[in-house]
């Protein structure tokens, strides 16, 4: 045995092991998913756990993609979660920092990376948890993985990630990078300049998330002050007073397994829904019409959402999550109000795989630092942001107006501010962080129908729709053909189903709230257009039973029968 491994036994045996402790290398691997041209892929070899001597080997996936070699500083990245997955992210990282190598390293346990602690039981038992009793579905599901995962969980967690990124630089040969990490990440990358200073350049932190903060205690006035902001508080709680009396029957597929599953939706769930709703910025805008729409007993508005819910809860490891959450995360709260599905199934879990928890330790910097939030983000609420910043002796922060969580994700000011910041940390912001990428949709501003959501994944049901448009214009050509022949009611009928068409869609381009309101509804303003369908239609029957009309007269006429009643008995 070498002066070398005693030493770092005994290190390790008094817990004082860190990144340089380590003995880590990297190797080559093929890239797991599409990646820009001039990328490579490969692990980090890294001790499971850093305080144990002889712990087994993790590999730590991650890519790297060389710039030009104009600026020497790369830019590295990690996800958040914990256990989401980074690599899917580089081209938009590529964008971000011309110029600069950009590396993205996934979490130790997260889905590229070797084990893989995924546990798509909790997935499904959550699910399934949304009919029958809650607490009991997913402490099932939590020991059912607990009993298959083989790692030692207690590997798993913030200070050995953050360990990983210090390794990474080393291993990669870079004498400084700039950190940047979204959302629990912030955490990681923060401490991963605590522990290299020398190797630090820059911090970013989007939707930064304070060690200490009681994250599942505050879960519920969090997601209320972001509702208060949205200017709905009444209308949220008139909507969960609604669903608690009488709940929502949906049928949602199961993550996992693609089956159909019925769900009875409370109000606390819906709640929860709506919170992690937030956390997409193109969904911000339409909540305050969903909200009242939901309030107002419309619960097919609901469909949208809960199949979101559904899909987000495969964009996690959850064993990996979990392993994080229960000792860096639990400790520091209560878990008194398990209203929320969040907070009762992550207590549910912790209760049930019972980790021995730890300190949050407490990172800070010298390098310059800049933390992004967003407006409306429950999740990691700007204020807690806001005052964590001061901590940071060379930091500053920006609140972007209109964004929820992952404030990069849905801005692009906020692409802009880091790019700026990477290239001068000084430097002053290029936009106005205060100005909206979107309007919010008020209340009664959309007529609510999930016609637009349906479309998108039965696009055959715009048949109607089609036909209609398809027939106007070949009676607008034929009628004005024939205007000496007693062509004119075609012409007009013709005339009056493209005007429709025409001021529909101007209406439906402008509309506030962009793309994602059509999840929702129609600008009201379709409505009043439907008359001149009407007309279209009414056109084409009087064309269809004049005097001397042709037999084909009547196929127009039935068209526009057809589509009137497709469009007043269900699009709207």
């Amino acid at each position: 045995m070498t002066l070398l491994t005693v030493t770092l036994a005994v290190v390790g045996s008094l817990g004082l092991s860190g990144p340089a402790a380590a003995d880590s290398a990297i190797e080559e691997r093929p890239c797991p998913v599409p990646v820009p041209d001039g990328t490579t892929c490969g692990f980090l070899l890294a001790p499971e756990r850093r305080d144990v001597f002889g712990s087994a080997t993790v590999k730590v996936a991650y890519a790297v993609h060389r710039g030009d070699g104009e600026l020497p500083d790369p830019v590295v990245f990690t996800s958040g979660g914990p256990g989401s997955a980074s690599a899917p992210l580089l081209s938009t990282l590529v964008d971000l920092a011309p110029g600069r190598d950009v590396v993205v390293i996934e979490q130790r346990g997260g889905r590229y990376s070797e084990p893989r602690l995924e546990c798509p039981e909790i997935a499904s038992g959550i699910v399934a948890g949304l009919k029958g009793s809650r607490a009991e579905e997913v402490t099932v599901a939590a020991a059912t993985c607990r009993a298959r995962l083989t790692a030692d969980l207690r590997g798993y967690r913030t200070r050995e990630i953050a360990a990983d990124v210090v390794d990474l630089r080393r291993s990669l040969g870079y004498a400084q990078w700039n950190l940047f990490g979204v959302s629990y990440s912030t955490r990681a990358m923060l401490l991963a300049a605590t522990m290299d200073p020398e190797g630090t350049r820059s911090v970013v932190l989007d939707s930064f998330l304070p060690e200490s903060t009681p994250w599942y205690d505050q879960a519920v006035p969090s997601l209320r002050a972001s509702i208060a902001k949205l200017g709905v508080a009444d209308r949220f709680d008139a909507m969960i007073a609604r669903l608690n009396r009488v709940p929502a029957v949906l049928d949602v597929r199961d993550p996992v397994t693609r089956a159909k599953v019925e769900v009875h939706l409370r109000g606390d769930d819906v709640a929860t829904m709506i919170g992690e709703a937030l956390q997409v910025s193109d969904v911000v805008p339409i909540v305050p019409a969903l909200v009242d729409g939901v309030a107002g007993g419309d619960y097919t508005l609901l469909e949208p959402l809960a199949d979101q819910a559904a899909d987000a809860l495969t964009s996690h490891e959850w064993g990996q999550y979990y392993a994080v959450q229960c000792q860096d995360e639990a400790p520091s709260n209560t878990f008194e109000d398990r209203r929320l599905i969040t907070v009762a199934a992550d207590a549910a879990v912790c209760g049930q795989w019972r980790l021995s928890s730890s300190t949050p330790e407490q990172a800070t910097t010298a390098a310059p630092v800049l933390v992004l939030g967003g407006q409306y983000d429950p999740t990691t609420p700007p204020e807690a942001a806001r005052t964590a910043v001061q901590a940071l002796p060379n930091a500053r922060f920006a609140e972007f107006a209109g964004i929820g969580h992952g404030v990069f994700l849905g801005s692009l000011c906020a692409r802009q501010t880091v790019t700026a910041f990477l290239a001068d940390p000084q430097a002053a912001a290029p936009c106005d962080a205060a100005a909206p990428p979107h309007r919010n949709v008020r209340p009664g501003e959309l007529h609510l129908t999930t016609l637009g959501y349906t479309a998108l994944g039965a696009p055959w049901v715009l048949a109607p729709l089609g036909l209609f448009l398809l027939t106007a214009v070949l009676q607008l050509l034929g009628g004005t053909l024939t205007v000496r022949r007693g062509g004119g009611y075609t012409a007009l009928a013709g005339l009056s189903g493209l005007a429709f068409g025409g001021l529909a869609a101007l209406s439906l381009s402008g509309m506030a709230g962009g793309v994602a309101a059509l999840a929702i509804g129609v600008p009201t303003a379709v409505v009043w257009y439907s008359g001149l369908a009407v007309a279209s239609a009414a056109l084409s029957i009087v064309a269809a039973f004049r005097l001397r009309a042709p037999a084909i007269s009547i196929v127009p006429a039935a068209v526009g029968i057809v589509f009137v009643a497709w469009l007043y008995g269900w699009a709207l």
